[in-house]
């Protein structure tokens, strides 16, 4: 079994809760503010570790309390932390509000800033090993972290999230992309809806694929993942869940994909798992602690 690699952001998550998002220059009274530990990058290295795979986690945290208590959080849940280093800043925060099923959210970087390519030149990877990272580490980074991850014949996983425009050579570095459609409208050139025919999202898909064996991931929530892998397509069913708090349902998906292809499981089958798992997180407040275990994941496919 191969080691799950993330490079990426760690957050101190501060979200409060209201009935209704407020418009522009409107004041609306919440229920409660919350802090949980988040990040795309840990939230995704947590959902790995707790799903079974040995997990490392590459990246900075501040000098100041929220970075104390995310150190502690995240060992916690099994993550080596080994990659993780101290930077002169504050900590990554996310003030997150949640009103009904959905939520906005703002992300000031901190130390994810300063995330650099000298703190992903002695990762360890080997053939087996995942590397996966996303958008919230400066992308020079993450280019360097998949060079090596591709020269040691690890496989790369990019979820490109929050959007914003990667240059050819990165894309090319890419095994697999994981991305909403939103994303992969920005990402093509074109504008897409969560309405959209599945055949209309697969041949833009088609579009942005960089090399003939590239496989393009796309989350749907509740309509569940259609997958263009080389010049195969097909889809996983979603799942009818109360949701909650979506906060993290991404990075949860893209942990637990991860973790099942660090254990050589077949690209369909994980992607079924991986809903699965994000289907279980929803259903619970917070992001990284909202991430299910293996036991909890088999029960849900078990039942099915």
């Amino acid at each position: 079994m191969g080691r799950v690699f993330v490079a990426g952001s760690i957050n101190m998550d501060v979200v409060a809760t209201a009935d209704r998002h407020p418009k522009v220059g409107e004041t609306v009274a919440g229920r409660e503010v919350l802090y949980f530990p988040g990040g795309k990058g840990a939230n995704q290295a947590v959902a790995a570790s707790r799903l079974g795979a040995k997990t490392t986690l590459i990246g900075r945290l501040g000098k100041d309390s929220f970075g104390a208590e995310l150190r502690t959080f995240l060992g916690a849940q099994g993550v080596d932390l080994g990659s993780v280093r101290e930077a002169d800043t504050h900590s990554g925060t996310a003030i997150i509000t949640v009103a009904a099923s959905d939520n906005t959210i703002v992300v000031i970087p901190g130390s994810n800033a300063l995330v650099s390519a000298d703190d992903v030149a002695n990762v360890p990877l080997a053939k087996e090993d995942v590397a996966v990272s996303q958008f919230e580490i400066p992308l020079p980074t993450i280019a360097a972290f998949f060079r090596r991850a591709r020269a040691a014949g690890a496989m790369t996983v990019l979820n490109p999230a929050p959007a914003q425009k990667m240059s050819p050579e990165l894309l090319a570095l890419v095994d697999i992309l994981v991305l909403n459609e939103t994303e992969l409208g920005f990402l093509a050139g074109h504008e897409l809806s969560d309405g959209d025919e599945a055949a209309k999202l697969i041949a833009v898909a088609r579009q942005l694929q960089a090399r003939a064996d590239q496989t393009i991931c796309i989350t749907l929530g509740k309509r569940g993942v259609l997958a263009l892998a080389g010049s195969e397509e097909f889809a996983v069913p979603g799942r009818a869940v109360k949701a909650v708090d979506t906060t993290g349902a991404g990075d949860c998906f893209v942990g637990a994909l991860a973790s099942q292809l660090a254990d050589g499981v077949p690209l369909h089958t994980a992607l079924a798992f991986a809903n699965a798992a994000a289907s279980i997180s929803v259903q619970r407040m917070g992001a990284g602690p909202s991430m299910p275990t293996a036991a909890e994941v088999a029960a849900v496919l078990n039942a099915a």
